[in-house]
């Protein structure tokens, strides 16, 4: 299973960006999507999260500006973040918790990070 995720840039206070995150692999089947970011000397932190494609999560700093949408089908999962703030500013990391068919143990695999910058 692999992750490749996208979409990271350079954008100023108020602006958005899309991020998204493609999975691929066969074999499994997908339980949990989400993203995590990680800020320069700061630990990684949860963004948004969801589970079976029916529940999500966000952190309390989202604030109601990302949303995260997710294809199980495709095996993808996006974010888009609006009304950015320069807080904002880190690497935004994707994951996924899976299991290959007919197995019960949960894995995870993440992506390799997609630098946000907001700056002006």
């Amino acid at each position: 299973v692999q992750l490749q995720a996208s979409g990271g840039g350079l954008v100023q206070p108020g602006g958005s960006l899309r991020l998204s995150c493609a999975v691929s692999g066969s074999g499994f089947s997908i339980e949990d999507m989400g993203w995590y970011r990680q800020a320069p000397g700061n630990q990684r932190e949860s963004v948004a999260t969801s589970s079976s494609g029916r529940i999500t999560n966000y952190a309390d700093f989202v604030q109601g500006r990302f949303t995260i949408s997710t294809d199980y089908s495709k095996k993808m999962v996006v974010l888009q973040m609006n009304s950015l703030k320069s807080e904002d500013t880190a690497v935004y990391f994707c994951y996924v918790k899976w299991r290959y068919w007919g197995r019960t143990f949960l894995r995870e695999s993440w992506g390799q990070g997609t630098l946000v910058t907001v700056s002006s």
